[in-house]
């Protein structure tokens, strides 16, 4: 094996020599990660700026500035800016994770060259260099094992399974691996970008997709922007076509400009899902990407890792089997490398389970000294411990794979009676250890013998039967069933075996009616065959984290929405292309990074309480929409009947700007602070646009409503009073319409709307404040009104609550 190992890479056991490394190095290349050149700062920082909205508004605040509202123009242009800066900060923030993986590459490696041990440089390393390992490496590059002496390796950082691997000879080591014990010497077989850290880093490099709100707030923008260009043309036509001066027009176009587009909303999105990002941490929930938030909300699909996540990830003792119980548990405690240390129990999984169980009976074997171990190896799949007991004959005490055990016994012991195991007995085991592994226990036999000239682990009395397991979080069953009922499947996906997958997955209620399937037959299907059966499995075994990349791709293009957990570096790239990456706390760092959300106490009833603060949060920008976009099409439906009515423009851009910004400003970020629906968890996910037909309808109704009411309050108030009078009563009057509507989109929830009302009741001292302030009302354009005008205001104002009361009944 190793010699065909050596020639398939041309090398030998005394390594590569001086021009053989030279000669490779310039075919193949450094043993180095790539990095795609990341964008710069300012490249990142002027792409902020192309969005439909932010080109909008750009024109609406040049627009304002020509005609000599300095003052809009500054507004707008604060808007624009900090929505700029703050999607700058995440992008920035999202091209480190590729870097992080180049800082996984180990320094330096032991090598053999010119039949010389030398330290080198692992970029120097090429492919058929011959790399020796010692206990505490680190693996400098992918490795084919020729020489292996109880190997252990680490590879966690990789797969995200906390267990030491063994390997042996031919066996492959991945780069960054680390070495827990033994040595062994390996031949190079691939570096760089071609090691599967780096085609990881290769996919992780690649650019993410766009999250469902950015798709709909893009759909939206877009939109309001032909809402916008259409008006603004048709007002420019009929009011030229009046006789009306040209610089009057266009100072009514930019007032229908400012008017169609909700220059608040960015900033208002942005400081919501901010609000969320902070109530989801108090939860264990760090969201990195602030568009992510939103996105939780719409998530129909959670593909979640066994261990840590759904299991306890500590494996405990669930059923056991004796024939004799006090021998038996003297045994698990002494054929045993556990140890107690400052009240915990430190050492291998199944030796700490056993452990634990039996410490239990407080049995006191302090008269036994260990005299020697035959340590666990892959191919006897056992273990054995020599004991001497105050001058009395040796004993060995062994524990192991049941049916391996059970080979090695010729005896029970019986309650303290040893007997020969006869065909009944060895039937009546046999049917328990496939009971036990029905039941996905890691199923182990203990035996012990008196030592004697014979092999030490030959004609063993064997006394019993323990069965382990990760057994399921109770915490998990309960969110399982919360996501059920809020319309979200489940997929298990595990590295464990298919036998143990459906059984957790069962007791889980994950597997109900679904399928199964392996790694190995997932590799089987081509992708026409895995896409029509996707969606009816349940559970994946069996599964190399580079799989999960392929599971998220194809259900995301059955149009789900996908939150993928994973905490190893292999997981990234999987993490990176799901909807929204979950990473555990205890993961990687490159997991962390390409994740979009950090789960800190590995729970996953965490991600379902995020997923519900998800949908809390989109309910709330449909909220906000709908009250900001409200405001919109009454002021343009107010503004196209003045000019349709040759009457005057009831607003100045500044008051129009006021509305949009100000006024909306309080209300429309306290309806992003509402509470839950109370049956936000016991509907489906919500994955439509954030206007559907029936609420662009019930804004239609709303924005007429206002309209006609503020037309008809003009115009009476233009053949009463001056116009300067005229345009306050009106422009209050619309203000109001907005307040009472903020009350109209709050939220059917069990807890208090009290900073619903606060944002009402400071937009109204606003409101009162430019009204009544001289040095406001030079430049809100305002005049003091009266208590029959407040009167008069308050009475119209008050038919939007009546029209939503109707739209209630009527519109369902």
């Amino acid at each position: 094996m190793e010699k065909s190992i050596l020639t398939k890479y041309n090398t030998s056991v005394n390594g590569l020599d001086d021009d053989e490394v030279v000669e490779r190095q310039s075919t193949y290349g450094f043993n180095e990660l790539e990095e795609k050149k990341p964008k710069s700062p300012l490249k990142l920082f002027a792409e902020q700026f192309i969005d439909v909205l932010i080109g909008l508004l750009f024109v609406a605040a040049v627009a304002a500035y020509f005609v000599g509202d300095v003052i809009d123009a500054a507004v707008i242009m604060i808007a624009i800016i900090l929505n700029a800066i703050i999607g700058f900060i995440q992008e920035y923030r999202s091209q480190k994770a590729s870097e992080m993986l180049k800082s996984l590459i180990t320094k330096e490696a032991i090598v053999k060259r010119n039949s010389k041990v030398q330290r080198i440089e692992s970029r120097e390393l090429t492919i058929g260099d011959v790399v020796l390992l010692e206990e505490g490496d680190r693996t400098p590059a992918d490795l084919v094992l020729i020489e292996s002496n109880n190997l252990q390796v680490d590879e966690s950082y990789l797969t995200g399974e906390s267990e030491a691997i063994s390997k042996e000879i031919s066996d492959e080591v991945y780069m960054d691996s680390n070495i827990i014990s033994g040595n062994a010497v390996g031949v190079v077989s691939k570096i760089g970008m071609e090691t599967e850290i780096g085609k990881i880093a290769e996919m992780v490099q690649e650019d993410e997709g766009e999250t469902p709100l950015q798709i709909k707030v893009s759909k939206l923008g877009k939109m309001l922007s032909a809402i916008a260009i259409i008006v603004c043309v048709f007002v420019f036509i009929l009011e030229f076509s009046k006789g009306i001066p040209i610089v009057e027009t266009f100072m009514t176009a930019v007032s229908l400009a400012v008017a169609a587009i909700p220059e608040g909303l960015p900033a208002v999105l942005t400081l919501t899902l901010a609000l969320g990002m902070q109530e989801m941490a108090k939860s264990n929930a760090i969201v990195k990407r602030l568009l992510s938030v939103e996105t939780l909300g719409s998530c129909d699909v959670i593909c979640s890792d066994k261990t840590g996540t759904l299991t306890e990830n500590k494996m405990t003792v669930r059923q056991t089997f004796f024939y004799n119980e006090s021998k038996t548990s003297q045994i698990g405690l002494l054929c045993n490398n556990a140890i107690e240390s400052n009240s915990e129990i430190i050492g291998d999984p199944t030796d700490v389970a056993i452990f634990k169980y039996f410490k239990e009976e407080n049995n006191d074997f302090e008269e036994y000294e260990r005299i020697n171990e035959i340590p666990l190896d892959s191919n006897r799949k056992m273990m054995s411990c020599e004991y001497s007991c105050d001058g009395k004959d040796n004993i060995i005490f062994s524990k192991g794979a049941p049916e391996i055990i059970l080979a090695k016994s010729k005896y029970i012991d019986n309650a303290g009676s040893i007997e020969i195991i006869t065909p009944e007995i060895k039937e009546t085991l046999l049917k328990k250890i496939d009971e036990m592994a029905g039941n996905a226990l890691r199923t182990i036999g203990i035996a012990y013998k008196i030592k004697d000239e014979n092999d030490d682990e030959a004609n063993m009395i064997f006394t019993g039967l323990v069965g382990i397991i990760d057994p399921p979080k109770e915490s998990a069953k309960k969110a399982i069933e919360d996501c059920k009922k809020a319309g979200i499947k489940v997929i298990m996906i595990t590295g464990d075996h298919e036998i143990t997958a459906k059984a957790i997955a069962k007791e889980l209620d994950i597997l109900t009616d679904g399928k199964v399937i392996t790694g190995a037959e997932l590799e089987s299907l081509s992708d026409e065959e895995y896409s029509k059966i996707v969606e009816d499995i349940e559970v994946y075994a069996r599964v190399k984290p580079a799989q999960k990349m392929r599971i998220v791709e194809t259900l995301k293009k059955k149009g789900n929405t996908v939150s993928m957990t994973g905490d190893g570096v292999n997981d990234a790239p999987a993490l990176k292309k799901a909807s929204i990456g979950v990473a555990m706390g205890n993961g990687t760092e490159v997991a962390r990074e390409a994740a979009d959300m950090i789960i800190q106490d590995n729970n996953f009833a965490t991600i379902v309480k995020a997923i519900r603060e998800g949908r809390k949060i989109y309910d709330n920008i449909k909220r906000f929409v709908k009250f900001q976009v409200s405001t919109n099409i009454g002021a343009i439906i107010t503004i196209i009947g003045t000019s349709i009515l040759s009457l005057p423009i009831p607003f100045s851009p500044v008051q129009l700007l006021w509305i949009n910004i100000v006024m909306d400003g309080p209300p429309a970020q306290t309806l992003g602070m509402e509470g839950a629906e109370k049956d936000i968890m016991e509907r489906k996910p919500q994955t439509g646009d954030i206007l559907n037909r029936k609420t662009i309808i019930r804004i239609l109704i709303s924005g007429l409503v206002m309209a006609i009411g503020t037309i008809c309050v003009f115009d009476y108030q233009l053949t009463t009073s001056s116009q300067t009078k005229a345009m306050t009563v009106a422009f209050t009057l619309f203000v109001l319409y907005q307040l009472f509507n903020a009350y109209n989109c709050k939220a059917n929830s069990n807890s208090s709307s009290k900073f619903l009302y606060a944002g009402i009741l400071i937009s109204f001292i606003l409101q009162i404040l430019i009204i009544y302030i001289p040095q406001l009302q030079i430049i809100f354009k305002t005049t003091s009104i009266g208590i029959i005008d407040w009167i008069m205001i308050v009475i119209v104002a008050f038919t939007i609550i009546i029209a939503e009361k109707i739209m209630n009944k009527v519109i369902q």
